[in-house]
């Protein structure tokens, strides 16, 4: 899903603190507007503050946690993460896998009354893939037909697209191979509705408050930038009877210290994270709320390879080779994340990543040949490399990158300058290739190795931030999607991650950890491999609900 993420100096920090307790004054003006009725509100500490709320513009699991309690795709998340029915309420598929037809949800309409119809969806994914959208994440759906190919500007007919409605509640999509993974894939905000009638009122204002609908158990009530986004609850959702949840609202919290202090004072119900260096005394004094699971993510550096040094491979081998991520690990992030030698995680089902060769080298083995690997590529004591390493705002991955800098600088032949940069910033910067080396993320989309291997297909556009170009590499890919023998499958894409392994146009880090605040008066919550959980599945025990 997303790229995960969650960096300016501390005096900006203190000014988004400053102004996020503002917003909790602003927040109960707001709750109190909604209805006379007292409202059952839930405050959600959210990490970096969204770019957009559109789902076709979204790039983050932040901007998810809020785009997916108000839109629903063909399949939603379920309290465990397991994907289940969400607009759609069946679906059958070809023999052949490759044609899907889902039935549209009997009495299914936007917030507005509209009907949710497959030509929404129709219209949606349309939108998505025409390359005027720029959308970050469209290549997520090649796996349709024709999609890659619209996207690319290569067919310049939308209507080609093999996304078709049959009629109002009769969706067809037609896939270039089987896919498996497809419930989980549509369970992404890229594959969600948007309302045609308003976006094509509205055009690209549809997303504000008082304009946008939405098809899911909310609908967006105020947005106060870099302060808070208030959702009340949808009454024409189909399942609104069981939603107990009336008012969510989103606060920003890059600074997880911060927003650690504004749990305790009960400010905050929930937060997406918690300052590592703070583990042991949160498990001491407040284990209950500490919740801390196991999560398909991988933590990596992103090295520009279309720009020298950075294009010779030993020069990337070398970096990777002297990061000692045990340490990183164990002694820095401190909350269960295990070093990453490959790029799909060990928790990925019907696959056995392999591993770096170097793997099996002490570290003093690796240093000395990372030492030679640069030497031959022309860097030496009397020459040292010097480059940027860009890394996101937080207290962890500062920490993480000035231990990633001493490494290099002590063992190789190289001058690091460290910026730090607020996420979304961070993550332009990457799609645009406006980088050296930088520190990022990816959370699973949907539970399949490809989700991590197709990161460095050099179509991928702009998710493959280095712009890596390995045809063996890509002809590998193209096989496994044709192959539909799963152990088959996952021996193509092992050879694939084999040639990633010596390439390294990203460098894996550490596997991660979810790692949420929790508070006991909240229920409902499941910890999951995806990290998801939807407002409309959480509630509060009857004697603490609060209310505005």
């Amino acid at each position: 899903m997303s790229a995960t993420s969650r960096i300016v100096m501390f005096g900006a920090a203190a000014a988004i603190l400053a102004g996020a307790y503002i917003g909790f004054g602003a927040l109960n003006e707001d709750a109190t507007a909604v209805s006379e009725d007292a409202q059952v509100v839930l405050n959600r500490g959210n990490g970096s503050e969204p770019s957009s709320l559109d789902p076709h513009r979204a790039s983050g699991t932040w901007e998810n946690n809020i785009i997916g309690d108000m839109f629903l795709g063909l399949y939603t998340e379920d309290a465990d993460g397991i994907p289940i029915y969400g607009a759609a309420e069946n679906h059958t598929v070809s023999d052949d896998g490759l044609v899907h037809t889902f039935t549209i949800r009997e009495g299914h309409v936007w917030s507005d009354g509209a009907p949710v119809t497959a030509y929404d969806f129709e219209f949606a994914l349309r939108r998505i893939l025409d390359p005027v959208m720029a959308a970050e994440y469209a290549a997520l759906l090649y796996v349709i037909v024709n999609a890659r190919e619209i996207n690319s500007g290569t067919i310049t007919d939308l209507t080609q697209l093999g996304a078709r409605a049959l009629d109002a509640r009769t969706l067809e999509i037609t896939l270039t191979v089987p896919a498996p993974y497809l419930p989980q894939l549509l369970t992404h905000y890229t594959a969600f509705p948007v309302p045609q009638h308003v976006v094509e009122e509205h055009g690209e204002r549809w997303v504000r408050a008082g304009n946008m609908v939405s098809n899911g158990p909310y609908v967006l009530q105020n947005w106060t930038p870099n302060d808070h986004i208030t959702l009340t609850k949808n009454e024409l959702f189909f399942d609104a009877g069981n939603v107990a949840i009336d008012v969510v609202n989103f606060y920003p919290t890059d600074d997880s210290s911060a927003a650690l202090r504004r749990f305790r004072a009960g400010e905050i119900d929930l937060n997406t994270d918690f300052p590592s260096q703070q583990y042991d005394w949160l498990q001491e004094n407040l284990g209950a709320e500490t919740r801390v699971a196991e999560y398909i993510s991988t933590s990596y550096i992103a090295v520009n390879t279309s720009v020298p040094p950075f294009d010779d491979v030993r020069v990337r081998q070398a970096l990777a080779m002297v990061i000692d991520r045990e340490t990183i690990a164990n002694q820095i992030l401190r909350t269960g994340q295990v070093p990453a030698y490959s790029l799909v995680p060990p928790s990925m089902p019907n696959y056995d990543a392999p591993q770096a060769t170097f793997v099996s080298l002490s570290y003093n083995d690796r240093v000395a040949m990372a030492q030679d690997l640069m030497r031959e590529a022309g860097f030496g004591p009397d020459s040292p490399l010097r480059f940027t390493y860009r890394y996101r705002e937080s207290i962890e991955n500062r920490r993480a990158a000035i231990a990633t800098a001493g490494m290099w600088n002590q063992y190789l032949y190289t001058q690091v300058d460290l910026v730090n940069t607020e996420v979304a910033i961070h993550y332009a910067d990457l799609r645009t290739g406006n980088f050296e080396m930088a520190d990022a993320g990816w959370t699973a989309d949907y539970a399949d190795p490809e989700n991590y291997l197709f990161l460095v297909d050099s179509r991928s556009g702009q998710l493959n931030y280095g712009h890596y170009a390995n045809p063996e590499y890509d002809a590998l890919l193209d096989q496994a999607r044709l192959e539909t023998d799963l152990e088959l499958r996952a021996d193509i894409l092992n050879a694939a991650e084999r040639i990633f392994l010596n390439d390294l146009p990203l460098i894996p880090t550490t596997f991660g950890v979810s790692k949420n605040l929790v508070a006991t008066r909240v229920l409902g919550w499941q910890d999951n491999l995806v990290d998801v959980h939807r407002t409309r599945f959480l509630s509060f025990a009857n004697d603490e609900a609060p209310s505005s």
